[in-house]
């Protein structure tokens, strides 16, 4: 039985993140405290791994019972904690000093800050494909791609690529239940330049994004609609809840995962 194996929420967007056993859904279908908060510069922009590779050399590591998080260096120099609340313009000086420009810290309570605005809900892949990946990149073990692609939900129990199953044609959408949550799968997801970089020091794997595109092409699965691949630099799936009302409902590790059924987009209520 497919089943729910780990839950990955990044506070705050870009940073480190943290596993936890449970998650509840916030009113906009995010995962709650997932990129609750994100960085910005002075003309309104993120600053992350896509567009600043300094934000690979942060380490964050968090408490989230006391709302805190712990920042320092790669090297382990300007080691500092703050309060999530009580602190913010400290927690925004020490950001604002390491990168070298002034930067905000703004939040978001209902969809956090995801990259596909409109696929707010959790991202999904399965730890088969993570493990398939170790195949691609010798030199790369399941934690390190796992901190590479930074998503949200891992399903266990399955073959490689399963999750393609979780989304449809452009005009379809794939009801399915992890626990008792109802969720829909939008479209497969598109990748930026952060997976070609070592998430601890920034660092550039030669040839990534080649190699991954060839094993991508050769080992999409029969299951997979083959025309949400416009390129073939997506993996993992997009999400949304399935209605409003499951925003409250908690998922847990270990939760059963099951499809329920294919419709069209006309015929949700999101």
């Amino acid at each position: 039985m497919p089943h729910l194996a780990s839950i990955h929420i990044f506070p705050i967007k870009a940073l480190d993140g943290v596993i936890v056993s449970e998650a509840q859904i916030q009113t906009g279908g995010s995962l709650v405290g997932d990129r609750q908060f994100a960085i910005f510069d002075s003309k309104g922009k993120y600053v992350n791994g896509k567009n600043n590779q300094q934000v690979h050399q942060i380490r964050a590591s968090y408490d989230l019972s006391n709302r805190q998080v712990e920042l320092s260096r790669q090297d382990g120099g300007n080691r500092a904690r703050f309060n999530l609340e009580g602190d913010r313009q400290a927690l925004v000086n020490w950001l604002s000093d390491y990168f070298g420009f002034a930067v905000t810290l703004q939040e978001n309570l209902s969809t956090g800050f995801p990259d596909d605005k409109k696929s707010t809900g959790p991202t999904i892949i399965s730890t088969a494909t993570i493990a398939k990946m170790t195949e691609w990149f010798p030199e790369l073990d399941q934690n390190q791609l796992r901190l590479r692609f930074r998503t949200n939900l891992e399903i266990a129990d399955i073959l490689p690529f399963w999750e393609e199953q979780l989304y449809g044609e452009v005009t379809q959408l794939v009801r399915f239940k992890i626990g008792t949550v109802e969720f829909v799968g939008t479209n497969p997801c598109q990748r930026c330049i952060v997976p070609t970089r070592d998430p601890l020091t920034g660092e550039s794997y030669a040839g990534f994004q080649k190699t991954f595109l060839q094993k991508r092409t050769e080992t999409l699965p029969d299951w997979a609609t083959r025309s949400r691949f416009n390129h073939f630099y997506r993996l993992a799936i997009n999400t949304n809840i399935a209605a409003p009302t499951e925003a409250g409902k908690v998922l847990r590790v270990g939760d059963p995962v099951e499809i329920l059924e294919t419709c069209s987009v006309d015929n949700v209520d999101n």
